[in-house]
């Protein structure tokens, strides 16, 4: 099952350093992603929002293709729209994502100055995991994990919460 971490880190830079080392553990095999979206409010209070392309997209977009290549041998013109459709279909029902309703809360409690960083993990490595989010300072806004994974990656980012 995936998992939802929401840390809100001290400094501007913070997220987009963390995911960068996160990403170093996924090329490992020491985590999988569904999702990730960055939040940063710079100093002056302007926000700046990523939200990467999930797994679901990239999954909705190769089934949407597959039909759409199959419906074209049979029916041309049509084949291209149905299987734009269906893939946006297929993305609709495997929303498993990061809300993009719940990183906008985010961003307007997100003081300036400060990141956040939104993951949907799929699996992970704990022991690779804590150590490489040691380095930052932030609060875990909130997670899906149970209660002492949870406190240990609060210990980790010296979670103020």
């Amino acid at each position: 099952m995936n998992q939802l971490i929401v840390i809100a880190f001290d400094h501007f830079d913070d997220a987009r350093s963390a995911l960068r080392d996160l990403r170093n553990l996924e090329r490992e095999g020491r985590i999988r992603f569904e999702d990730t979206a960055l939040v940063e409010r710079d100093p002056n209070g302007t926000v700046h929002v990523k939200n990467e392309v999930s797994g679901t997209t990239e999954t909705a977009a190769v089934v949407g293709a597959v039909i759409g290549g199959l419906l074209t041998f049979v029916f041309p013109a049509l084949g291209l729209v149905l299987g734009a459709a269906v893939g946006a279909a297929v993305g609709a029902a495997m929303d498993t994502g990061v809300s993009p309703k719940f990183v906008d809360e985010v961003k307007t409690t997100l003081r300036p100055g400060r990141s956040a960083l939104f993951l949907v993990v799929k699996q992970s490595d704990l022991d690779a995991v804590l150590p490489a989010l040691r380095q930052y300072r932030g609060d875990v806004i909130q997670t899906t994990l149970d209660s002492e994974t949870e406190e240990a990656l609060k210990q980790a980012v010296g979670s103020h919460s």
